[in-house]
Formats: structure tokens, sequence, C-alpha cells
């Protein structure tokens, strides 16, 4: 069976299945295994023997949903390259923005191919104020 660790483990699966099982010390099981008390109780405190994902489970993003809606619909209307577009919503919505915020992630919704007239109704909406 191969297994998939991470280039920093110190454990593989059958050692963590060891420290769950053990009720000796924290101390003497992090001795033994030539691993840190703290390491010791992560596992214990775990239901499994596996790496946990690292991937963030939410994206943070720094547009508003309304500056979203004018970014796609200036990538719409001016048919901008993403670096271009990245430096007019630098310049005028947010100077946090990153270039990932702007390009579509082939897993990521289809937003900023598929914008329907909601943005452009937006658009105008903020326009107008």
């Amino acid at each position: 069976m191969l297994i998939s660790l991470h280039k920093q483990a110190t454990t593989t699966p059958k050692i963590r299945a060891a420290i769950q099982a053990s009720s000796e010390p924290a101390w003497l099981v992090a001795e033994r295994y030539g691993i840190s008390e703290q390491t010791v109780w992560k596992w214990r405190n775990r239901d499994d023997v596996h790496d946990q994902s690292h991937t963030p489970h939410t994206l943070q993003t720094t547009l508003t949903p309304a500056q979203e809606a004018v970014a796609v619909a200036l990538r719409k209307a001016l048919l901008l390259p993403l670096d271009d577009l990245l430096t007019v919503v630098r310049e005028f919505l947010n100077p946090n923005v990153s270039r990932s915020g702007l390009d579509p992630s082939p897993s990521g919704s289809d937003r900023w191919r598929h914008a329907g007239s909601t943005c452009a109704a937006t658009v105008w909406a903020i326009c107008r104020h």
C-alpha cells in the first residue's frame, strides 16, 4: 500500500494508530517515537490516522459582490487581458485585489465567462450614485 505523506511528516499511519491506542503518558510515547508531546496529543485527539488537507476550504476575497460585478462588466465590455484588468481594478475599485482573485479557476464558477445582465444592471446602479 502506497502512503502519501508530506515532507515534514514525523509519523506514519501505523505510528499514529499506536499513539492513539496507547494509554501511556504523552512524554513516554513522544520519547519512544522521537516526536514532541504536542504531536502525541494532536494524534490522540484525532479520529483517524490520515493527514488532513492543508488547502483552505474558503478562499479569501477582497472584492465585494458589487466590486466583483463591476470588474466582470469591465472585463466583458472592454475585453481586457487579466493584467490590464488587474491594473484598472487596483486603481479604481480595490488596491488590495490580487491577480488570482480575478483569474477564473477551472474548478470555480463561470462568473467571468457567463456574467448576465444583472452585472450590467449593478454597474449602472453603482455609476448613477
